[in-house]
């Protein structure tokens, strides 16, 4: 009877051990959100990998990155293929699931400067205005132009071509594409703060620029101002119009004068930043605010 008994913990271990080999064994995986994901998308990934040191990440649009629960950002459309690869010392172990992100039903462009990113929506009321803008950022045509007009408390300008690489001191705006964009008035459309519209020459018909436009800082709009404005065009603002500039302030004084064709939606707060800069005579900032562009697809 002992040695039964002197037996019994040895056979125990034996069947723990497989169990406790399991717990220790390295594994890869990872969860992505339910739903329908729409460009621009930013993806959580929750790490479900188990006795991993460390973990790589490929989104599959060339990023990568090390944390264990990353979130991403997908600029496009289209279908990514997704790899975490957990690591244990010497071992590793791989992980890999496609996702599909969906294009936006709105026109949605992104404009990247060195305070931050913003995002704008292009309104279909402006079909000529939208189109051009479009075209002239698939071309790469904004890439590396500068806002070379920039006034705190107004707006800031950019998209002259002569203002890449332009020399410090020299005068901008003048420049642009060999055409001119028929005026396109929208009642729905407005200089609240954040409205992208297109910059001008002084002309009858009231013409748009065919590269430069400007996002409106703005100040703080009173009731008496836009009664005022109102009175002067001859149109009604809505109500929503008038709450929104009591809110967040524009330049009431330009519309009916330039189109607009857009407004900021994301990183409104990257205006302020721009509008702060020092700037020399002419409006110019004495250091280049650069931007990029990109059309979310």
């Amino acid at each position: 009877m002992k040695k039964v008994l002197l037996l019994l913990p040895f056979l125990l271990g034996l069947a723990l051990a497989p169990a406790a080999f399991s717990q220790k064994k390295l594994q890869a995986g990872f969860t992505v959100p339910t739903g329908k994901l729409v460009a621009p998308a930013k993806v959580t990934f929750s790490n479900t990998s188990k006795n991993a040191e460390s973990h790589e990440w490929d989104f599959g649009d060339g990023t990568t990155s090390t944390e264990a629960n990353p979130t991403h950002a997908y600029k496009h459309s289209g279908n990514f293929t997704v790899t975490l690869k957990a690591r244990k010392g010497k071992k590793s172990k791989t992980a890999t699931q496609m996702i599909q992100v969906t294009a936006p039903e709105r026109c949605l462009v992104e404009i990247e400067t060195e305070f931050g990113t913003m995002l704008a929506e292009l309104s279909s009321s402006t079909p000529k205005h939208r189109d051009n803008f479009i075209k002239l950022a698939d071309e790469g045509f904004y890439d590396d132009l500068i806002f070379h007009r920039v006034i705190n408390g107004f707006m800031i300008q950019g998209g002259d071509p002569q203002s890449r690489s332009a020399a410090a001191g020299q005068m901008l705006g003048s420049g642009g594409p060999s055409y001119q964009i028929p005026a396109e008035f929208v009642d729905g459309l407005v200089h609240i703060k954040g409205a992208i519209a297109a910059a001008r020459t002084n002309n009858p018909e009231k013409k748009s620029s065919g590269s430069q436009f400007y996002i409106v800082q703005g100040a703080p709009v009173t009731e008496a101002t836009l009664n005022q404005i109102e009175a002067m065009r001859n149109f009604r603002y809505t109500p929503e119009q008038r709450q929104a500039y009591l809110q967040h302030g524009g330049t009431p004084h330009l519309d009916r004068e330039y189109t607009v064709y857009g407004n900021v939606v994301e990183g409104v707060d990257i205006i302020d930043k721009i509008a702060a800069v020092e700037t020399a005579p002419g409006d110019r900032p004495k250091k280049d605010v650069k931007m990029k562009v990109r059309v979310i697809k």
